[in-house]
Formats: C-alpha cells, sequence, structure tokens
C-alpha cells in the first residue's frame, strides 16, 4: 500500500517487482471538462485497488494483440501504472516514464508490449506509463479548447510523478522521460514547453517523427475533421458527440487524405490528421527551433532511429514488393529535398536500388531518420548534450523481410517479445539468444543513462558524428546513413504549412 496526495493505493506484487496500475493522475476529461486542459483529480477515502490497467482513451483499431485481454471500458482515461523494485520512499531509485506511440491518434498504457517489470527489475528503476488523449479528443484544433491536450495531459501526468513518486521508491529529481514514435514526437514537444520545465532531467527520443502542424494547417484539418462528424469544429459542438464516433470521424478523414495534397501537402500521404500543433502558447515552436535556441540545454538527450523504418508500414499494407518506379518517382519528388532535383539526387546516391527500396529510404529518411538527427544537432547547437544511436539489427519475423523496422526497438528495450509488435518482428523464428542479448543491452544503455546521463558512448558532435550502431555486434562509428545525411544538408525541419 502507498499513500498519494489524492489517497492510498494498494498495487500487488508480481515476480520480485512491486505493481500499481490504473491510479488516476487527472480527473476523467468528460462532460464539461471534455476536450479542455487536464483537470485535478477528486481525493479519495479508504485504499484504491491498483490493480488493473484504466480505460484506454477513445481511438481507432490499431495492431491487435491476440494475446491481449480486451481494454477495460469507462472514461476514467488519465490513469498512471508503476513498475517499482521496491516503493520504499528511502530508496531514491531514478524514474523512467514511457510515453507511448502510435501516430497521435491510438495507443494506451495497458498494451501488454509496454510491460516495464523487465526494465524496473533489471535497470533498479521506477518505471511510469500513463495514458493521455489521441485522436480528435487530444490533438484536433477546435474552438473554445486548448491546441494539445494531448501534450497537456502528460504534462500533467509528470506532474504527477513530481508529486507522488518518492512514495513509491522513486526520485522526482532524477526522472527521464521516453518515448517512440508519437511518444518520441510527444518527448521532443515537452523539451519545447515552458509548462515541463523542470519536471524531467533527461530524455530519450526513439525515432522521432518529422510532421508537426503549423496553426493555420491544424484548423483547416480540423474542420475537416468536424464536417466528418457533421458538426461545427466548436467544443460546445462536438462535446455532444459519442467519443467513439469521433474516431470514426478521424478514420474516415485518414483514409481520404491522399485526395488534399494541394491544400495539405507533405502531411497528406501520412495518413493521419493529427499531430502536435505549434500555437504559439502551449507549442511555442518546433523542437528542432526550440532546442537550437537552447530551450533544454539543461537537458541530457538520448535519441535514434532504425535503419528501415518505413518497412513496417510497406509490410502492413502489403507493398514490400509492390513499388512501381512512377510510384517511387511522384514519392521522391515530394519528399526529398529539390521536388525533382532531390529525386535525381536520389536515385544518383543509391544507384542499385529498387523502385521499392527507394520508395521506403526516402520515407524512412523524411519521416523518422532526419528529424531524429536533427534533433541532436539542435540540441547541440543550443549548448546541451545528445547521444544518438542506430539500430540496424533486422527483425527475425516474416521471414526477415521486416529489416531493422520501425518500433523494433520497443519489444527490444521493454523484452516483451511475444506481445504487440513483437508477435509480428520474431513471430515463427522464435527469440535468439542473439536477441536476448540485444535486448539486455538496450535496457543496460538505457538505465545507464537514466542514472548517469551516460549510456555508454561518446556524445554527438558534427565533426566526428560518432553513433552507437545497435546490431549483432555493436559498435561505435561515424553515422551509417552518410549518403542520406548529404541528400537532406541544409534541410530545416519546419512545421507542415497550409498550401491554399
Amino acid at each position: 500500500m502507498v499513500r498519494t496526495a489524492a489517497g492510498a493505493v494498494r498495487g500487488r506484487w508480481e515476480r520480485g517487482t512491486a505493481v500499481f496500475r490504473g491510479v488516476p493522475f487527472a480527473a476523467p476529461p468528460v462532460g464539461a471538462a471534455r476536450f479542455q486542459a487536464p483537470r485535478p483529480v477528486r481525493a479519495w477515502e479508504g485504499t484504491r485497488e491498483a490493480s488493473a490497467f484504466g480505460p484506454p482513451p477513445p481511438q481507432e483499431p490499431g495492431f491487435q494483440d491476440p494475446g491481449a485481454a480486451p481494454a477495460p471500458g469507462g472514461d476514467d482515461w488519465l490513469t498512471v501504472n508503476v513498475w517499482t523494485p521496491g516503493p520504499d520512499p528511502a530508496t531514491a531509485r531514478p524514474v523512467m516514464v514511457w510515453i507511448y506511440g502510435g501516430a497521435y491518434k491510438l495507443g494506451h498504457s495497458a498494451q501488454p508490449g509496454y510491460d516495464a517489470r523487465r526494465i524496473a527489475r533489471d535497470g533498479d528503476v521506477v518505471v511510469v506509463t500513463f495514458n493521455y488523449r489521441v485522436g480528435m479528443e487530444g490533438f484536433a484544433r477546435i474552438e473554445g479548447a486548448p491546441a494539445n491536450r494531448g501534450l497537456l495531459d502528460q504534462v500533467a501526468a509528470l506532474e504527477w510523478v513530481a508529486e507522488n513518486i518518492a512514495a513509491f521508491g522513486g526520485d522526482p529529481g532524477q526522472v527521464t522521460v521516453l518515448g517512440e514514435s508519437a511518444g518520441a514526437g510527444s518527448v521532443a514537444s515537452l523539451m519545447t514547453m515552458e509548462r515541463a520545465r523542470g519536471l524531467f532531467r533527461r530524455a530519450v527520443a526513439q525515432s522521432v517523427p518529422g510532421p508537426f502542424f503549423s496553426d493555420a494547417l491544424a484548423w483547416d484539418i480540423g474542420r475537416e475533421l468536424a464536417a466528418q462528424a457533421g458538426r461545427r469544429p466548436t467544443a460546445a459542438d462536438l462535446a455532444g458527440v459519442d467519443p467513439h464516433r469521433l474516431t470514426e470521424a478521424g478514420q474516415a478523414l485518414a483514409a481520404r487524405m491522399g485526395g488534399y495534397t494541394d491544400r495539405w501537402g507533405r502531411a497528406a500521404p501520412t495518413l493521419t490528421p493529427f499531430s502536435p500543433v505549434v500555437d504559439g502558447d502551449v507549442l511555442p515552436a518546433t523542437p528542432w527551433e526550440a532546442l537550437a535556441a537552447g530551450a533544454a540545454r539543461d537537458v541530457d538527450l538520448l535519441t535514434g532511429h532504425n535503419r528501415d523504418e518505413f518497412r513496417l508500414f510497406m509490410a502492413m499494407s502489403g507493398t514490400l514488393d509492390g513499388i512501381t518506379d512512377e510510384r517511387a518517382t511522384a514519392t521522391l519528388r515530394m519528399l526529398a529535398p529539390g521536388g525533382e532535383a532531390g529525386e535525381r539526387a536520389y536515385r544518383a546516391a543509391y544507384p542499385d536500388a529498387t523502385p521499392a527500396e527507394l520508395f521506403e529510404r526516402v520515407q524512412t529518411d523524411w519521416l523518422f531518420a532526419v528529424p531524429t538527427l536533427r534533433l541532436a544537432e539542435a540540441q547541440r547547437a543550443g549548448g546541451g548534450r545528445a547521444h544518438v544511436y542506430e539500430l540496424t539489427w533486422p527483425a527475425p519475423g516474416l521471414g526477415g523481410t521486416l529489416g531493422a523496422c520501425h518500433a523494433l526497438d520497443i519489444p527490444l528495450l521493454f523484452g516483451t517479445f511475444d506481445a504487440d509488435l513483437g508477435r509480428l518482428a520474431f513471430g515463427e523464428a522464435g527469440v535468439t539468444a542473439e536477441a536476448e542479448e540485444l535486448s539486455a543491452r538496450f535496457r543496460r544503455s538505457w538505465t545507464s543513462f537514466a542514472r548517469t546521463g551516460d549510456p555508454g558512448w561518446p556524445a554527438y558532435d558534427t565533426d566526428a558524428r560518432l553513433v552507437q550502431v545497435l546490431d549483432a555486434e555493436p559498435s561505435v562509428t561515424a553515422y551509417p546513413e552518410e549518403r542520406s545525411r548529404l541528400l537532406w544538408e541544409g534541410y530545416e525541419v519546419t512545421a507542415l504549412p497550409l498550401l491554399g
């Protein structure tokens, strides 16, 4: 039993780790609180059982783990979960706060792939996971509501950690926030936000996505989202719509986004109408601009990406072998810097690449690799410190066709090979001793960084460009994707504009 500021909670011991699930960190964001900033949780009498995850926020279906239990129902979406080697306030262990990804439109902390037992046990750290609003509830730009409500939920969760984590054996002055994909974009956003200042000391951003929306673009997308639901783009109008109906509106628009290229430009092919919004208030600037100006110079940063990020999406859409040269050309001209000149430069840099390989390479570069490397460079330019890695170890599942794909780092970090993406990435191939060793290396490096700020390899600079390559035989070397880096030299990651 542990006493939080709002009341006592009772967790349970599971294989040597104390686990507390479904602890509210904010009031349910429904009724008058819908589409608003998170509000304080009400205190409770007695002891609250903390043995079950809280319900996920409303969202569209994602990758379904056939081994997962059905998600709980209810509207208490904003809850935290804690894994601790021992809830003793005298221990003061480092704290790692995980933020899930999911294109800002899906994901929740009850997913089996985010079971943090092995991280807490192997690293002797306290691990916190939590839910935040996604999709229209968390990110649609509408009148009468603050922008980036999902990010505000994350700040509220970090405030809960600052106030309560000591009771679980954690050190509130030694907090590392970490996330993957949209979770990494969230981490980068938190490094930018004044509201999050002082709530964490270190940050881990795994596969940082480049798309951030300008305010004008977000308002335009918000109007289309509301139209899909048959309502005006206001909090008052949309609050009367069942949250799950709004997820259907988001799905419907995502399926049609390819037809909005003339208005939304590069945002259209991402097929997600949600991203952090550079609104000038909650998020005053893009992370790349803010970090270069020194906004997070006192925060240690660990960031990196996977070599074959976009291959996951191609596998899931069945296009690994179905990309024509015409489609590769169109994608290169849309995404590569310089349009037609960029297409020619890619073809010259990768002369033996097939259309599918060119398609995957430019998508990987634009969406994840370039934004991730630029984040490290911006942090260094602003007077901070960054360590960089690249995962090149290929997933053995699906006959090895996935490569070092997007999100492969999640089962490797958590050691959850039989859940969520782990089932796809390892599947019939099983988990080898090589995979277990790489997984253990992930946890050693990440928890070492949380404890000391040093993951075990040199900090990145723009002279030597040393990064940790994570493979069967890990090594420290100059950034391996030099051809792509040179193609994007001089390119700035900026908020996506509204074109017309």
